[in-house]
């Protein structure tokens, strides 16, 4: 059966009316079938770029007769021992496989597949630590095969298997493109199983896109679900979104016409309400929402996660999504979402009817955000500012093993312990001081992002999201939060590409317990505080408002002392 989708429009119905009406007129869902690149460009180069991201289209349908060799492998790896694995991938290449995991949990007698995408010392500690290294094998993952932390993830397993008596390559396998470094490393590495898209099977397919291929549907197989059912969801939706299909009831057309509505309107911040059930999908959607629109100073801001307000307290900058299960509905996430219509917020009602409308709802999202693109007059299929914060890291990197140290400006100011770097007034001399200044710098419809690059441990991890939610309530505004360098690959486009309108808490910390990267003069630690620095030096040169804040050799206490900051900021802004 599949999922349903009604629209309470609110304040916004004559703009959605409007966007069906431009769609008709400039039959834009049948071009986009046809694949007509004049949709987002008029350059001949861009055009060329953008007809090699639309294999995403067709790819259901080819990857629904491979499906055999999915349970294969899956079959496999449990008949050789394997009981855990651990994908190391970032963006694209981890986040669907994320979702699965969040979803539908792990069945019976499935590999325990979880994701690690982070360079911190301690997530990686922790994850290793999951299951013996004889019953652990790893899934490589990186469409383009040179994602820095993907060969320093990769290099460091496979060291591990080794130095352990272990057949390194037998409890590794990769999802790359045919003819990356990856593909060739795996090889020489004898890899247990590689998985290459080529020019028929999604090497057309951009990262973020990428869901329905290998990138998502080997994990898939891996934790025990049906991907038959999986792609027949992700087809069906194709065959109701299809090109002669009326606009009025388009699963995605409707959702584009919303959002698009929204950015015209204000409402450029897009929350997701969902079920706990559900709630896994936000960051799938949170990348590619914020990654194709977040581009030539414009961009929908996804809010994913958000704790639930009163609906007098959000601001009129708000669009909401509410994403349910029919058979297991939340009612408090009902009510809210239909108060916030009756209050005059457009919402968006999607309803699945079991889990598998996954499937079908990343092709809605897919159609709905590259129609969005065209509305928006924007390329939703580049990702222009996300090499700045990589090039950064990489010449931060060489100056560390030339210098071994960083030449980085001297901070604003030192308060027990914690040091903050930025742009402020002089005569700050406080971090009380500071950060009151710099929120009160908040202009009207501004949100606050919290961007951690802290160690990974539950303490900090919860001390980030209360951080969150107590900004979002002292300053009524919507907000963001950000585990580096995860972001880096999902929002940091937005960040960097998008408007203006944000402001941002950079979180850091000094590495007390460190890993080495095989193969290379620096570490994990190093590599993390490059990533932390890049960023913050991409952001800063865009003139973006944004203060790094580094907790010192105690991350928890130093914690402490930024949150007992910020409550007394709050109270003077």
């Amino acid at each position: 059966m599949p999922s349903t989708q009604s629209l309470l429009a609110g304040s916004a119905r004559a703009a959605v009316e409007a966007v069906f009406k431009r769609l008709a007129a400039e039959r834009a869902l049948p071009r986009l079938w046809e694949r007509d690149t004049s949709l987002w460009s008029r350059d001949a180069r861009r055009q060329e770029a953008i007809r090699q991201r639309l294999g995403w289209l067709t790819i259901p349908r080819y990857m629904a007769g491979q499906t055999g060799r999915l349970r294969q492998v899956a079959r496999e790896l449990l008949s050789a021992g394997y009981a855990h694995a651990l994908l190391l991938g970032m963006g694209g290449s981890s986040l669907f496989a994320e979702v699965c995991r969040k979803t539908f949990g792990l069945a019976q007698g499935a590999i325990d597949l979880t994701i690690l995408d982070s360079t911190d010392p301690t997530a990686i500690r922790a994850h290793q630590a999951r299951g013996p290294l004889e019953r652990l094998c790893v899934v490589v993952s990186s469409k383009s095969g040179t994602a820095s932390e993907v060969q320093a993830l990769s290099a460091y397993f496979y060291e591990a298997f080794r130095a352990a008596g272990r057949p390194a390559g037998d409890h590794c396998l990769a999802i790359t493109d045919a003819g990356t470094p990856l593909e060739t490393r795996a090889k020489q590495w004898k890899f247990r199983q590689v998985f290459a898209h080529d020019q028929d099977s999604g090497r057309d397919v951009g990262g973020r896109f990428s869901a329905l291929t290998y990138f998502g549907l080997l994990p898939a197989a891996m934790l025990g679900l049906d991907v038959d059912m999986l792609l027949a969801r992700a087809i069906a939706m194709l065959d109701a979104c299809g090109p002669s299909a009326p606009l009025e009831g388009h699963p995605a057309a409707e959702l584009a016409a919303v959002l698009a509505a929204g950015a015209q309107t204000g409402r450029t911040r897009v929350t997701l309400l969902t079920s706990g059930a559900l709630e896994g999908f936000g960051a799938w959607a949170e990348q590619l929402v914020a990654e194709s629109t977040g581009k030539a100073g414009k961009g929908l801001v996804p809010i994913m996660g958000e704790p639930l307000w009163t609906p007098a307290s959000y601001g009129r900058d708000r669009l909401f999504i509410e994403l349910q299960l029919a058979a297991h509905p939340d009612a408090s996430v009902r009510g809210h979402a239909q108060a916030l219509a009756d209050a005059g917020h457009p919402v968006a009602r999607i309803t699945w009817q079991d889990r598998y409308d996954l499937g079908g709802e990343v092709v809605r999202w897919e159609l709905a955000t590259s129609l969005l693109g065209y509305l928006m007059d924007l390329d939703p299929f580049d990702e222009p500012n996300v090499q700045e914060s990589k090039d950064r890291t990489k010449a931060l990197l060489a100056q560390y093993a030339s210098t071994g140290r960083w030449e980085v400006a001297p901070p604003l100011l030192q308060d027990h312990g914690v040091s903050v770097f930025g742009s402020a007034r002089a005569g700050v001399s406080s971090l009380v001081e500071l950060l009151t200044q710099f929120l009160q710098g908040r202009r009207a419809g501004d949100y606050c992002a919290v961007l951690s690059f802290l160690p990974r441990t539950t303490a900090l991890d919860h001390a980030a999201a209360a951080l969150r939610e107590r900004l979002g309530r002292g300053l009524s505004a919507a907000t963001m939060l950000g585990f580096g360098p995860r972001y880096l690959h999902s929002t940091g486009q937005l960040y960097k590409g998008g408007s203006d309108d944000g402001l941002f808490l950079l979180l850091s910390a000094q590495e007390t317990s460190d890993l080495p990267v095989p193969g290379t003069d620096y570490t994990f630690g190093i590599l993390k505080q490059a990533q932390a620095l890049g960023d913050f030096e991409a952001m800063s040169q865009r003139q973006r408002r944004i203060l790094r804040i580094d907790l010192g050799a105690d991350a928890d206490a130093g914690m402490d002392r930024l949150v007992g900051a910020v409550e007394q900021a709050l109270e003077s802004v």
